[in-house]
Formats: C-alpha cells, structure tokens, sequence
C-alpha cells in the first residue's frame, strides 16, 4: 500500500499509517503540483488538510486510488462528485475539532468584548488609560449563531454559560433539536439574527447556497454596533462589501480566522483596519484536536484499505 500525505499530520498518525506501507508525507507537497501528480498517481490513499485541492483531473491520473482522507470538517477543496463517479470514498475528522473551533469563538468574544488587544497595545506605548478600555459584559448580550451543528452546538452550551441570549439561524434543525431544545435556543430566520445579534459567528460550509451568503445586503441588516465571527470559510462573506461596512462604521468590527484567499494578498485592506482582528486559520488547531483528527482520519483510511466500512464517511 502507499499513502500520500500533501500537508502535516500528527506523528503519531504517521507511526500508525507506516505499519501499513509506504507513507510519502510532506507538509509542503500540495504547493508542487507535478510532484503531488505524481506522486498520487501510483497512490492507493491520498490525505489532505484544506490547502490541497482534491480536483476531478489529480482524482482520473490516480488509477490505485481507494480512498481520500480530509483532516479537518471542510470538503470544499474535494471534488466530491468526482470522487463518487470513481467510486472512491471521502472520509472526514467529525466533530474532531469542533470543541477547539468553538474555544477560539469564545476567546474571540472574550477579546472583543473586553478589548484585550487595543488595551494590550495601548499599555505598550507607555500609556495606563483605565476609562478609555472599559469593556461590556457578555451576560445578557445576543449571540447569533449560524449553522448550528457539531461546532454551533458547542459554542451555544458556552454561550448559556456566559449568561447570552442565543438566536440560531440553520434549516437543517428543528426545536427538538438536541442543541436548541437544551442550551436555551432560539431559532430564528437569518434576516431576524442579523438585526438582534450582538455577535454574529458563522459555522455553515461553503456550498453554492453559502457562497457570499453575508453580502452586502444582509450586512446592513446587521447592528452598526455588532462584531461578526468567521471560523468557516472566507467565501461566506463577501469581502469587498464587508470592508465597505467597517469603513462606514455600519458594524462595528470583524474577527476573521479564514479568507476567500489564504493567505490575503499583500496591501489586504481589511488588515489595515484597526476594527479587525485577523488569525490565520488556526481556530481549528489545537494540540488535542490534531490529536483526534489525525487518528480519526488514519483509523478511517486504513479501515477503508482493510475492506472494511469507515466509521466517518461523507455523506
């Protein structure tokens, strides 16, 4: 057997997948396209995390292909029809990071809410300005989640905690919904989220329907004093339009984990505004959820190369 492996992946993972067969791993493999070509042209899995892009061509000129691991929750950069037509099954880390990402959001709503960056600068210049940082509570604010699945549901048992009005906006749900039905909440239109929310954090995927889904319509539906969360992907908000937003003062800032490109181009205009907070991707990382996800994702490839069903197919 040979596994491919285009990005980085616990070692311990690694170990296990060794005992298999052949393991070509290289943190920077999906950067050289001729080399990933073909290097998976004779490969019998091919593991991925979100930069390298599973397309219909590198899936035809991999003949041996039995299987493709993703590290992580997002299938946009797979071809998922093309994968099927092959007859080939997409195994995914369900749920592996989903208390991480929900950790980031809270830190997010922390860091917002009691300004700890601007303060943390200001300290820095010399300056000890107590009345210019004092910062809101997060009790009794609203926060608006939508897509409320693995990640939503976490955030919204922490929101509880904190003392939040939860408003959740995700057709896939209902009131009896495990999450809405016991972490106090309340499931609205998006349009009725938008325009409530103190904190909007999006957790949907990035499909056809959730392409640009906050344009800039649906940002002027938003409180000027409102801060939105990205931990999805980059193209669920319409970037240009966003910028256009915080500019004007129509809402208030922005926290954003992921880009429509990552990483942005040189001369980005939203890292040039002080009402950002940008990361690079990483709400997901954690040392205990690349733990999870790579023996989640190994365990599944290699059931996958036994003959046997995984445990976390795509659907």
């Amino acid at each position: 057997m040979k596994i491919v492996i285009t990005e980085f992946i616990w070692s311990g993972a690694l170990d296990l997948l060794r005992q298999t067969g052949e393991v070509v791993q290289a943190d920077d493999l999906w950067r050289r396209p001729e080399a990933l070509r073909a290097q998976v042209a004779d490969a019998d899995a091919l593991i991925v995390r979100n930069q390298t892009q599973v397309t219909r061509a590198l899936l035809t000129g991999a003949a041996r292909l039995q299987v493709v691991g993703r590290l992580g929750v997002g299938l946009d950069n797979v071809d998922l029809a093309a994968a099927r037509e092959r007859g080939v099954p997409v195994v995914f880390a369900r749920a592996a990071n989903a208390t991480t990402v929900a950790e980031y959001v809270c830190a997010a709503l922390f860091t917002v809410a009691r300004q700890l960056t601007a303060a943390t600068a200001s300290v820095r210049a010399g300056q000890w300005n107590r009345q210019g940082f004092t910062g809101i509570e997060l009790a009794g604010r609203t926060l608006g989640i939508v897509g409320i699945g693995d990640i939503g549901a976490r955030i919204a048992r922490r929101a509880q905690a904190f003392g939040m009005a939860i408003l959740a906006c995700d057709p896939q749900v209902t009131t009896n919904t495990f999450a809405v039905a016991e972490f106090g909440v309340t499931l609205v239109d998006l349009e009725t989220l938008l325009a409530r929310s103190d904190f909007v954090t999006l957790h949907v995927p990035l499909l056809p329907a959730t392409r640009s889904l906050l344009n800039a319509a649906r940002l002027a539906q938003m409180r000027p004093d409102a801060w939105l969360i990205n931990t999805a992907r980059g193209g669920v908000i319409d970037e240009t339009a966003l910028h256009a937003a915080l500019v004007a003062g129509r809402l208030a800032g922005a926290v954003l984990d992921v880009r429509v490109q990552e990483p942005p181009p040189a001369g980005d205009p939203l890292a040039a505004l002080p009402n950002v907070i940008l990361t690079p991707h990483i709400a997901g990382l954690s040392a205990e959820a690349g733990v999870r996800t790579a023996w989640a994702v190994a365990d599944d490839v290699l059931r996958v190369l036994r003959g046997e069903p995984p445990r976390s197919p795509v659907a």
